[in-house]
């Protein structure tokens, strides 16, 4: 969708958005069902990147400790209690600028996805850059999804990064779409960024082809020691206006609700999958910010009678429309 579209969009009344964008996921999502999804942090800390919300930066004094690469076993045992308390995809974060092949570690990440991904989950990473060599690694290993966050808009994103550009964003997706791997691609609430800079965000991602499996939708939670430390938190019906509008622009990708749930209401969780939202990250952590417990999440999903969405490892990535060019086209 273009930005003048997605803009008459967002300036609709509040309610008549939610009707549309409820048509929408129901045309496309009619069993309703949520996606539970578990993120673990493989490598925390010590990130060369100065991400102005990232507390994993060693730029800042956040707290947050460098570590090395967890055992595989440790992995392994999170990813067994994942699936056993029904998340069905397992997604494992990675600290890092990016990976190269033939190095040390990015042998060790792949011997570790080749075992979770026997475990009948669906299998997510997210490791920074990527060279096509490398994704399709990746994609041989087992991996379902790469996850590649654009955070906000291109003119906005220079405010946040300086360590790395957008066209570097967009080229690791590239290589992820080219190696057949679905892209799992959202973006941040609460950066400094206005109404217009979250609409040409998701005018960038909805113009993907193949467009994105999942496109998460996170909430900035402020981190001591960054540069976004005490910055208000995102409105309530702003968040469920970019709910709305994700899944109106991109109608069969899961739309995420990620970071930030823990101060949501349940009332809020609830307009935002009544908004498209079908799909969480569920369990203790994301990352290093706390997240809702499984209990909890469980009943709220009861409540609203919201069931859950099988693993699917036979998933296969989006096809690319043969009406236009592939897109992101390879960046300069």
């Amino acid at each position: 969708m273009q930005f003048a579209e997605l803009k008459a969009l967002h300036e609709l009344p509040f309610f008549d958005l939610l009707k549309q964008a409820r048509e929408v996921h129901e045309q496309n999502w009619p069993q309703a069902d949520v996606q539970l999804c578990t993120l673990l942090s493989i490598k925390t800390g010590g990130c060369s990147e100065d991400c102005s919300y990232c507390a994993q930066s060693a730029r800042y004094s956040s707290g947050v400790e460098a570590e090395r690469l967890l055992e595989k076993e440790t992995i392994m045992a999170s990813a067994r209690a994942a699936r056993d308390t029904g998340s069905t995809r397992f997604c494992m974060g990675a600290a890092w600028r990016g990976v190269r092949g033939g190095t040390q570690r990015f042998e060790q990440v792949i011997d570790i996805i080749e075992d979770v991904s026997k475990l009948g989950m669906e299998v997510c990473v997210t490791l920074g850059e990527l060279g096509p060599d490398e994704a399709k690694q990746l994609k041989e290993a087992g991996v379902t999804a790469y996850n590649h966050n654009l955070d906000t808009s291109p003119e906005h994103y220079p405010n946040i990064v300086t360590t790395h550009t957008y066209d570097d964003r967009l080229r690791t997706i590239r290589n992820v779409q080219d190696a057949g791997m679905s892209v799992c691609c959202g973006g941040i609430l609460g950066l400094g960024e206005t109404n217009d800079d979250r609409l040409k965000m998701i005018e960038v991602i909805s113009e993907f082809n193949p467009q994105p499996e999942s496109v998460p939708i996170n909430s900035l939670m402020p981190m001591p020691g960054t540069p976004l430390e005490g910055t208000d938190p995102v409105d309530v019906f702003d968040l469920v206006r970019m709910i709305a509008i994700a899944r109106i622009a991109i109608p069969k990708a899961k739309v995420r609700l990620s970071a930030g749930r823990t101060r949501m209401s349940d009332e809020t969780q609830a307009l935002c999958f009544f908004a498209g939202a079908n799909s969480i990250f569920y369990g203790e952590k994301l990352l290093t910010a706390s997240n809702p417990a499984v209990e909890k999440d469980r009943a709220l999903l009861e409540k609203l009678g919201l069931a859950t969405l099988a693993p699917n490892r036979e998933l296969e990535a989006p096809d690319a429309s043969d009406d236009r060019p592939l897109s992101p086209a390879c960046c300069s």
